[in-house]
């Protein structure tokens, strides 16, 4: 499906929101029964779409400690990759990943939208209704600033909370395994609990403060198990 364009001709807005607010809306015809389980590797994560916001970050397949990772560099641009995909959580309620980055970015108020930018995140979106704004996202991200466990909205649109799973330079070069229970997530931060997630999409930005960073990624999972996951 094309990203709707109301772009161009106005200040660029931040990464995240014009992903949330172009979240097409998918035809129930399109979908078949919500996936209970799902494993994606760099490999295929490398191969879904690309979404553009302020030219294209550089997203390519590497080698890293003997295995096959998704490297992500900012460059002061932003764009995500993202998979459209309906995921149950009553089956699979846990989001499962690896990453690591090359550092933060010093000096930014991450809950100002000229401070929207992370050297990694990945993030869930559940639609609430028919209109593509209507989606509620939960953004996972290594933030610059926040403590590790703070939470933000984000600037640009309420629809979207930010989690800092870590943060600043403490683990910069090392690899972290995250496990987040998704439902717990959004009926912390929503007040809601969804049976199913309708996308995910993981990215590393720099557009809003011209700042560059790299991050990689692999392991990414739901699972029935809470177990984290190895890294690499």
């Amino acid at each position: 499906m094309k990203l709707t364009c109301i772009l161009a001709k106005r200040r660029p807005l931040s990464a995240f929101r014009l992903l949330v607010l172009a979240l097409p809306v998918i035809s129930l015809a399109g979908i078949a029964t919500p996936l209970e389980a799902a494993t994606f590797s760099a490999r295929e994560m490398q191969g879904w779409p690309t979404r553009s916001f302020a030219d294209e970050t550089e997203y390519r397949l590497v080698e890293r400690e003997g295995r096959d990772v998704l490297e992500a560099r900012s460059k002061g641009k932003a764009s995500a990759k993202y998979l459209e995909r309906e995921i149950d959580l009553r089956e699979t309620p846990y989001l499962k990943w690896c990453w690591q980055v090359s550092g933060v970015h010093e000096g930014l108020d991450e809950t100002r939208k000229s401070g929207d930018d992370y050297p990694a995140r990945v993030y869930v979106a559940h639609k609430t209704g028919l209109l593509p704004w209507q989606v509620e996202s939960v953004n996972y991200v290594w933030s610059s600033s926040q403590p590790t466990g703070a939470d933000w909205p984000n600037a640009f649109t309420s629809r979207a909370h930010l989690l800092a799973l870590q943060s600043g330079e403490a683990k910069v070069g090392e690899w972290v395994a995250e496990v987040r229970d998704v439902r717990e997530d959004y009926q912390r931060f929503f007040d809601s609990s969804p049976d199913s997630i309708d996308g995910l999409a993981l990215m590393s930005d720099g557009d809003n403060a011209d700042v560059d960073a790299t991050a990689w990624f692999t392991h990414l999972a739901f699972s029935a198990s809470p177990e984290p996951p190895e890294c690499p």
